[in-house]
């Protein structure tokens, strides 16, 4: 069969097939119209049956109670029968006699009045389970009537010694109401004369629920009808544009995909600068979600420094790669590469714009590690010449200085002169031992470890300097922190450190505070916290660099070997601080390997 023919032979089966399938849903539609309306009535039935006999239980047991224990007659169970009348749809509730007599209702006015042909009294056959039947008020209203014999007072004749006496029953209710009242709920009378209860339930709003069942089965075989009608056509008509709308879909969902999977921010703007769109990770960069920005002018959500980068139509050429510092939204002032361009449609006209944002904070943060690893390798092979030269002579003037010193023991200017000689010697000395432990590379000897026992050994070693500068120590120990992969000694060092050096931040009556915890993105973290003075924002960045430091006799290498000891463990150290409110040091270290497995 030629290309032709099936494109024939395709064009006259769709409709068809429409059509076919359409009078198949009628079909479907008419069955299920039918079942769904027996099914309703069924379920109405069932739901205002169970709902009646729930109402009239708990009539018969509050009138049970109440001519039982609180020595009621008719008028208190006429109340208690009007209060349950309340009840939302409920149309009446009544006991009659036998004879059609009205004993009870509602509607006090029909009390001792008799039911109307209306009621059918004759064709009732009521038992003592509730029944329904479908019927109409007499001003026309459809009900729906539960109904039963009314039998309050069943334990009073169905055991032995249960009831009242009669004559005391009637002498409690004596004076309360007349005595048509009163006879009609003595005890007796439920059994000489069975009586009937009836509540009327108004069907109004199921008839109005089938009826608008009804009408939306009809709308929806006239839509069927018009859509078995119009298939032929409408198929016909839309084939072509269906299988172009799909390609154009398909090609949409891809860019859409490319955009916003790009590592990079993107935005694009119309031809008055409002936003169209931004992909998630310029959602990132921004703070603010598509739906929140979609519509809203560039410059009330970009800051100054980057929407001035936007081009405007008359421009031609393009902004690429401009490196700018920006505070985006609860970020610190961060490193931005800007690129901008307009985008111009096939007709050579101005549509809108184009801006990428990548976050440098990272890129920047590798480039200043790399720079600081290759400044520190530096200054460590410098260090180490320098230490080895300057040891050697510094042993034989320590020594000469010594010998001064028990030479002048007479002359004590002399020998107090001599003594500072050898204290400086000594101090120099130990410059020289920070020196060359921070130049020569760290050999570290790791193994599965408790890091709470470290903490608690290191803190023991400092537990005499706290005592000393009335320092409050806080401590903070995560019982269930998983083994780390470290050398305890040399970790015990780098926690001294940090120990030391907040100690010495706060001088007096502070408060230190270490705490131990489960690091969100796996590992472990320790924290120390002094209640200091803080650091100062301008030296934070500086503040593992050697020789860096604000104090008068300090090295400037403690820090440093922490921040290489901790490197060494394959971990990291942050620090935070806010003027005037302490400096917090965060230690991150991996966990050990059977701590992972685990």
């Amino acid at each position: 069969m030629s290309n032709n023919h099936r494109s024939a032979f395709g064009m006259s089966v769709y409709p068809w097939m429409i059509v076919s399938a359409a009078g198949v849903l009628l079909i479907m539609v008419l069955i299920l119209a039918a079942d769904n309306y027996n099914r309703e009535k069924d379920y109405m039935a069932d739901i205002l049956l169970e709902k009646g006999a729930a109402l009239i239980t708990s009539f018969e047991a509050g009138a049970r109670t109440g001519i039982r224990h609180m020595g009621w007659g008719g008028s208190q169970v006429q109340n208690l029968l009007q209060e349950m009348a309340r009840h939302p749809d409920v149309l009446y509730l009544m006991v009659v006699d036998q004879q059609g007599k009205i004993l009870a209702h509602n509607d006090q006015e029909l009390v001792n009045g008799r039911v109307g042909d209306w009621f059918d009294l004759a064709r009732l056959n009521p038992t003592q389970t509730a029944k329904w039947r479908l019927t109409r008020t007499p001003d026309e209203r459809p009900a729906f009537e539960v109904y039963k014999y009314f039998n309050p007072i069943s334990s009073f004749s169905g055991r032995r010694g249960s009831a009242p006496s009669r004559g005391g029953m009637r002498g409690g209710m004596g004076g309360m109401m007349g005595s048509n009242s009163q006879s009609w709920c003595a005890p007796e009378n439920y059994i000489q004369d069975r009586q009937i209860i009836f509540i009327g339930f108004d069907r109004t709003p199921f008839i109005q629920a089938r009826h608008e069942d009804l009408r939306n089965t009809g709308i929806i075989f006239a839509l069927l009808v018009l859509l078995g009608s119009a298939g032929a056509v409408s198929m016909y008509v839309t084939r072509n544009y269906r299988a172009a709308r799909r390609r154009l879909q398909d090609a949409s969902a891809v860019s859409q995909e490319v955009i916003a999977n790009l590592p990079v921010g993107l935005l694009v703007l119309d031809e008055q600068n409002r936003i169209v769109m931004q992909n998630s990770a310029a959602e990132t960069m921004t703070g603010q979600s598509e739906p929140d920005v979609r519509g809203r002018h560039a410059h009330q959500v970009l800051p100054e420094s980057l929407s001035r980068f936007i081009p405007p139509p008359e421009r031609k050429d393009r902004v690429i790669e401009r490196e700018v510092q920006c505070k985006l939204q609860n970020r610190a002032p961060t490193p931005v590469s800007v690129s901008a361009a307009r985008i111009i449609n096939a007709a050579g006209e101005f549509i809108g714009s184009l801006m990428i944002l990548r976050d440098l904070t990272e890129i920047k943060a590798l480039q200043d590690e790399v720079q600081r690893k290759e400044k520190l390798a530096a200054l460590g092979g410098l260090a180490a010449g320098i230490a080895h030269e300057i040891r050697n002579p510094l042993s034989s003037v320590k020594g000469l200085a010594t010998y001064f010193k028990n030479k002048l023991a007479s002359d004590p200017e002399a020998k107090e002169a001599a003594e500072v000689m050898v204290s400086e010697a000594d101090r120099l000395n130990r410059v020289i031992n920070e020196l060359l432990e921070f130049a020569r590379p760290s050999q570290i000897h790791p193994v599965d470890t408790d890091l709470n026992t470290v903490i608690e050994h290191s803190i023991r070693l400092i537990k005499p300097d706290l005592e000393t500068r009335d320092i409050s120590l806080d401590l903070h120990l995560d019982p269930d922190l998983p083994k780390v992969y470290l050398d305890a000694d040399r970790f015990i060092q780098c926690l001294l450190n940090l120990y030391l050096n907040s100690i010495q931040a706060m001088d007096r009556a502070g408060s230190l505070t270490v705490t131990t915890r489960r690091a969100y993105a796996g590992g472990v973290e320790i924290e120390v916290r002094d209640s200091g003075p803080g650091i100062p924002p301008e030296d934070v960045q500086h503040i593992f660099d050697p020789y860096f430091t604000t104090k008068t006799s300090g090295t400037g290498l403690g820090l440093a070997i922490v921040h290489k000891i901790v490197e060494n463990h394959q971990g990291r150290i942050t620090v935070h601080s806010d003027p005037g409110e302490g400096a917090g040091f965060v230690i991150w270290l991996p966990t050990s390997l059977s701590a992972d497995d685990a």
